[in-house]
């Protein structure tokens, strides 16, 4: 048995790439450490599977939401649905949202309309709110301030910005997430994050099936490879990984409201 206690704070285990192994999955999570984790939804088929599988397996939480790559699918009926999903048991965040203005898979403007409603959401029903951002983080980060995200609570699922975005996304009330890429030999500003964030302040997740650590690369992401993740972390921050895994393990609980 893995010594750390981590908690895998994204992951997309309902996703068909689990569907012929997930007891497998989940077990070698458990013998690696990852005691928890919440599976993610990015619409409302998915966030119905993530609320589904959070209900047939124990250390498992789900979030619902719609990622901005579906914002332009989203009608007034996928809201009201995302909103009745996100009352259920075992629901604890409104997510994954956010801006994604690499792809542009929606029209920004959609992406931005569907990402406040999400936000909203989020605050009227006192869940945090997980947070993707890629190549948007003036555009994310001006909306966060203005709806006050703060008051909810969100994390900034698998953080790509330098120590500079990093301060202000802290300074709005968010919590840093950190997933494979930093474990990367081309991690750039990612280890200078790693160290600099509070270590109240910060969560590790695998984003799985993606971006798995070092190692892993080109292979499908999952749970276990968190500890590669958190020993990497752990190491830059210069602290043992049974401290770490705890530290970031209790932020998730307080966040999520599992305490």
């Amino acid at each position: 048995m893995n010594e750390a206690e981590l908690f895998d704070t994204h992951a997309h285990l309902h996703f068909p790439e689990f569907a012929d192994d997930l007891s497998a999955v989940l077990e070698r999570a458990r013998t690696a450490g990852v005691g928890r984790l919440v599976t993610i939804g990015t619409d409302v088929e998915t966030s119905a599977a993530a609320i589904a599988l959070a209900r047939r397996e124990s250390g498992v939480w789900a979030s619902v939401g719609i990622h901005p790559h579906d914002a332009e699918a989203a009608d007034e009926a996928a809201f009201a649905e995302i909103e009745r999903l996100a009352r259920a048991p075992r629901v604890v965040a409104i997510g994954e949202i956010g801006l994604d203005f690499f792809r542009n898979l929606s029209p920004r403007e959609t992406q931005e309309r569907t990402f406040r409603r999400l936000l909203d959401l989020a605050r009227r029903l006192d869940k945090p709110a997980l947070i993707h951002c890629r190549d948007a983080h003036a555009e994310t980060l001006a909306i966060l301030a203005e709806v006050g995200v703060g008051q909810t609570g969100g994390i900034m699922h698998c953080f790509s910005g330098d120590v500079a975005i990093a301060r202000r996304c802290l300074d709005l009330g968010l919590t840093i997430s950190l997933a494979g890429p930093v474990t990367y030999p081309n991690a750039r500003a990612l280890p200078e994050v790693a160290r600099f964030v509070p270590g109240d302040r910060l969560v590790v997740e695998t984003d799985c099936p993606f971006l798995p650590p070092q190692g892993h690369r080109g292979k499908r992401n999952e749970p276990a490879y968190l500890a590669l993740t958190a020993a990497r972390v752990a190491g830059l921050r210069g602290e043992p990984l049974a401290a770490f895994g705890a530290q970031a393990s209790d932020n998730a609980r307080r966040l999520f409201r599992l305490d």
